[in-house]
């Protein structure tokens, strides 16, 4: 239903959608929608997509069936914390696969037996539409008396040029669409699109409220003006988008009181308090037991940073990062033995130093314990990066080692994740990290991604192998790129540090300014700490001249001897 006001708490959305099967023998349309409600509908968004089985193939009306069922329900299935482009894109790719490897099975050399089909849906989250096509089947959005396409047909010489199942490599188009409150968009198959228009659109609309009976007039005048294919219509009509800021993570953050600070004895929700661990401008930890007697880490809020709404929610977003993380070298959280009734979080608690500390205590570690450190940092950060996640403050006060040598990142404060930056814009606020260990694309306005992770964590095998920084305090100076591209990097090499050239310039690699000029992967940046890259080998590689001189001169006398020998034989026959 309308909305009286174009901006709430959420998005609103009304749908009507119609199907028939024509003139047709088979009907190998299929079309289906999901709008879900509260935080699904914030995190994930609605979907509502058609799909179109070509004519010439018994398996049409499966292959659409399957894309468009596949799309609404697995869709839902994926990490909250990715983005629409890449869920969705996953699934479809996967389904894509599966149609293709059936369309290999029946009909091998001829796709048009094939499950083949064509695909076009739309996902709205926050105040954006994500468009995903291929094939004729079409999307179009509502301005004044005509309908402006959104979507491109592919088709070449009358045939599909490209569709669902007919390669194992799927060439999909995606676009993001701004929305507007009030916005008309209109889903159709070639049955319907090539004989309604968007004044036809307009009239419908402005006789009847119900969707469905709007979707069911354009199908119907598809028929009427000759129409000899299947015909699907789905109407989508943008009601009220939610306010700029809104939560995407619940009510939590506006409804939960802020704790007075507590003493040893008081109770939280049935977390006993034992004493206070630590304090910052930002939070107060406390050590408490649990119901069921462990011990745990309970963290509240300063006073300063609960009077912020945004900062509210991302004191929150730290609890839901860290109940969608399962590794080793992340704090996990505790379980919570009922609904909160104030302001706070609440995670393992285990006993150990931090980065820093040990860093003190051991001022000349070995290559080996830093690598080992920095393996298992990677661990954590490669848990994060799966799920969309940049940790963006990876630093030595925010890894914790405990007594068997377990290493666990412990800070979620400045975390960016992806989907819900796309359903909340801005809620990162301020820049996060330390400019020590933050990345130069921060600063400069470069694209930020899991390379910046990577940049921070050679930061700190940097030092942890010479107890220096590799760019001083240049980093903290930057203001353009072209700042970004004057960093002069300081070799980890010289008179007190044992570090191998090999390994220096596999830091200098992942500290470079330039992301993209950066290792691809963080396993690729481990393996260069442990052994030689092949690049650095080929390059250092010395002749056996420079080498061994001796050995080089012992072998061209052998070859030269063996050569007078063989002309004193030709000379002497």
């Amino acid at each position: 239903m309308p909305r009286d006001s174009a901006m709430t708490q959420s998005l609103h959305l009304s749908l009507g959608q119609h199907a028939r099967q024509g003139m047709k023998p088979q009907m190998q349309d299929f079309h289906g929608a999901l709008l879900p409600e509260g935080t699904q509908l914030a995190l994930k968004g609605a979907v509502v997509a058609l799909a179109d089985g070509i004519s010439s193939s018994p398996h049409a009306r499966t292959a659409a069936e399957m894309a468009v069922g596949a799309l609404v329900t697995d869709y839902y299935d994926t990490p909250e914390s990715w983005t629409v482009q890449t869920a969705a894109g996953r699934v479809i790719a996967a389904t894509n696969g599966w149609l293709h490897g059936q369309s290999r099975a029946v009909a091998t050399g001829d796709p048009d037996r094939g499950f083949v089909c064509t695909l076009s849906a739309m996902i709205l989250k926050g105040s954006e539409a994500h468009l995903f096509h291929v094939g004729d089947s079409r999307i179009s959005r509502l301005s004044g008396e005509s309908l402006e396409p959104l979507t491109e047909d592919h088709v070449s010489g009358g045939m599909l040029s490209r569709a669902m199942g007919v390669s194992s490599e799927l060439r999909l188009d995606h676009r993001r669409v701004a929305l507007q409150a009030g916005d008309v968009f209109l889903l159709t198959t070639d049955g319907v699109h090539a004989h309604v228009t968007g004044r036809d659109l307009r009239a419908a609309l402005d006789r009847a409220t119900d969707l469905d009976a709007v979707a069911e007039h354009l199908v119907g005048l598809a028929l009427q003006r000759g129409s000899s294919d299947n015909l699907t219509a789905q109407v989508l009509r943008i009601d009220a988008l939610p306010e700029p800021g809104s939560a995407a993570l619940g009510d939590e953050a506006s409804v939960l009181p802020l704790p007075p600070l507590p003493r040893p004895g008081d109770e939280i929700d049935g977390f006993r308090i034992l004493r206070a661990l630590h304090h910052s401008p930002r939070s107060h930890v406390f050590l408490a037991a649990a119901p069921d007697g462990s011990k745990v880490a309970l963290k509240i809020p300063a006073s300063e940073i609960a009077e912020s709404a945004d900062a509210r929610r991302r004191f929150l977003l730290e609890d839901w990062v860290a109940r969608r993380i399962d590794s080793p070298h992340v704090l996990r959280p505790a379980p919570l033995p009922g609904p909160r009734s104030a302001l706070y979080g609440v995670t393992e608690y285990v006993e150990g130093v931090t980065l820093r500390q040990w860093m003190t205590d051991h001022p000349n570690p070995s290559l080996d314990a830093v690598r080992g450190i920095i393996t298992q940092v990677a661990g954590g950060l490669r848990a994060l990066h799966r799920r969309e996640m940049i940790h963006q403050d990876i630093r030595p006060e925010n890894l914790l080692i405990d007594a068997s040598g377990t290493v666990r990142i412990i800070d979620f404060g400045s975390v960016a994740v992806a989907g819900v930056e796309e359903a909340t814009p801005g809620l990162m606020g301020e820049m996060p990290g330390t400019y020590q260990y933050t990345a130069p694309e921060y600063l400069s306005g470069d694209v930020v991604s899991w390379r910046s992770d990577m940049f921070a964590l050679a930061v700190i095998a940097y030092e942890m192998l010479t107890g220096l920084l590799p760019y001083g305090t240049q980093v903290a100076r930057i203001a353009s790129r072209r700042d970004q591209m004057r960093l002069a990097y300081r070799s980890a090499c010289d008179d007190k540090s044992a570090v191998p050239l090999w390994m220096d310039e596999a830091l200098a690699r992942a500290l470079h300014p330039d992301p993209l000029r950066r290792p691809d992967a963080l396993s690729e940046f481990l393996t260069s700490l442990h052994r030689p890259s092949p690049g650095w080998q080929a390059a250092h590689r010395r002749p056996l001249a420079a080498r061994n001189p001796i050995r080089f001169w012992q072998g061209v006398s052998a070859i030269l001897a063996l050569l007078c020998l063989f002309l004193a034989a030709q000379l002497s026959g």
